[in-house]
């Protein structure tokens, strides 16, 4: 599996960070069909990303704790 340069990892947490997202949404602006660039596969896989439903709102992707770390990490967040 190719995996994602780190920057662009932190480009979409930071981008999830930012606002609510829906999972169609974070699909629609991140999803690629590059084999070389893997971004929401990577943030899924090393788990920095989560699904759930959210009412009234439906699927939602939440950057998580350690999601949150890698922000820090990469300078994003404090």
């Amino acid at each position: 599996m190719t995996t994602a340069p780190v920057a662009l990892v932190c480009d979409f947490l930071e981008w999830l960070e930012a606002d609510r997202r829906s999972y169609a949404e974070a699909m629609e602006a991140w999803r690629t069909s590059c084999p070389r660039l893997t971004i929401w596969e990577d943030a899924a896989d090393r788990g920095y990303v989560t699904r759930e439903t959210v009412e009234g709102f439906g699927l939602v992707v939440s950057v998580t704790a350690d999601g949150r770390k890698l922000l820090r990490a990469c300078g994003r967040i404090a």
